[in-house]
């Protein structure tokens, strides 16, 4: 009986103890608790296509229909939650490991289904072209998530928080999201007093107007964005006329795409000048993280002066918040550990009760014994 009593006291101070220091590490120095209820499952959303998408449980397989939810998934840290992408996601590292889901002319509904996802992330452009094949998928109870079209650095943000909640990385997606837009917020103040030349997207025969996040890239570095001002509206050809009457001061194209070489180009200021920026298409043409790597790309060519004081900004943010993460954590050690030494009366934290019954429990087995 004295082995059973000594065994049920120490079971109720491990069960009075433990939650406490258990909740200790999980407080913030305000008190809240660092748990993200918010990123529980079920979960539903409902997409650009007006569809309501629920999720029962956390996904743990993604297939991504366009590259750039692949690169966002990459980007906050996901990627081996992925396990189908489409051909033109084969750039970012480790995607020759994924199912390539991509067929003719659009999404191969029976590569999407051998890689029995929990979720499918959908382009808009991917549902425009092949709406038939995404209802297929989402007919056999998959849940298919599609997104509007992009037009904005701020819908890059979102669209990474959106990814990060569905896909159960809450946390990583915010942070991303965030950075991109502290990213925008220290150009545009680095920017602020800077003259603004007249810019021209070029690639393959179009050119980004009204709307779409590259002109966001664009006039984010620090360009005008000539297309948008000429009332070019989306993705659109542009004649030559208007690239004469606009002038611009300087072309911006993905690498490997031609710069036109005929009259009406070869009489503008940028290409008189050679002021051609070449950036890489998969930051430049994809809404996702990396456009903010476009931006600088941009930026450092036109404002070279602005682009060096962005960086010192940017390295100056960073410190800051280290700085002010390492005093959080430092004083959160501090407060819990001040906790637990005034609750059990030992600097152990949150198991000096415990160790002193257990010390019990062995006297009295050893007692016993003898």
């Amino acid at each position: 009986m004295r082995h059973r009593a000594v065994v049920l006291a120490l079971v109720l101070v491990v069960a009075a103890v433990a939650p406490t220091a258990g909740l200790a590490a999980a407080q913030t120095e305000d008190g809240t608790s660092t748990a993200q209820e918010s990123c529980t499952f079920p979960y539903s959303a409902t997409d650009a296509t007006g569809a309501n998408v629920t999720l029962e449980e956390d996904p743990e397989r993604i297939v991504t229909l366009n590259p750039s939810a692949a690169q966002t998934m990459w980007e906050i840290g996901a990627r081996e939650e992925v396990v189908g992408v489409s051909q033109y996601a084969s750039y970012l590292e480790g995607a020759d490991e994924k199912a390539n889901v991509s067929g003719a002319n659009g999404p191969s509904v029976e590569k999407v289904l051998d890689a029995d996802p929990d979720l499918v992330l959908v382009p808009n452009s991917t549902y425009g072209l092949a709406k038939d094949r995404v209802e297929q998928i989402r007919d056999q109870g998959i849940p298919v998530y599609v997104f509007g079209t992009g037009t904005s650095l701020e819908f890059v943000a979102n669209k990474t928080e959106t990814i990060g909640r569905l896909t159960g990385n809450c946390e990583a997606g915010q942070r991303t999201a965030d950075d991109i837009r502290e990213s925008v917020r220290l150009m545009q103040e680095a920017l602020a007093d800077e003259e603004k030349p007249v810019g021209l997207n070029v690639f393959y025969g179009y050119t980004s107007g009204n709307n779409t996040f590259i002109g966001d890239v664009m006039t984010t570095a620090g360009l005008r964005n000539g297309a948008a001002e000429a009332g070019v509206s989306g993705f659109a050809q542009l004649n030559d006329e208007t690239v004469v009457q606009m002038d611009p001061a300087w072309i911006v194209a993905p690498e490997g795409s031609p710069i036109p070489s005929n009259e009406a180009y070869n009489s503008t200021t940028a290409i008189q000048k050679g002021n051609v920026v070449r950036v890489d298409e998969n930051n430049l043409q994809q809404p996702a993280p990396r456009s903010v790597d476009a931006a600088e790309t941009i930026m450092q060519a036109v404002h070279p002066e602005a682009y060096e004081e962005y960086q010192s900004m940017k390295q100056q943010a960073n410190q800051t918040e280290t700085t002010a993460a390492t005093e959080t954590a430092d004083t959160t050690a501090q407060t819990t550990a001040t906790a637990t030494t005034e609750e059990t009366g030992t600097g152990a934290p949150g198991f000096g009760v415990v160790a002193s019954v257990v010390a019990l429990l062995g006297a009295s087995l050893l007692a016993r014994r003898r």
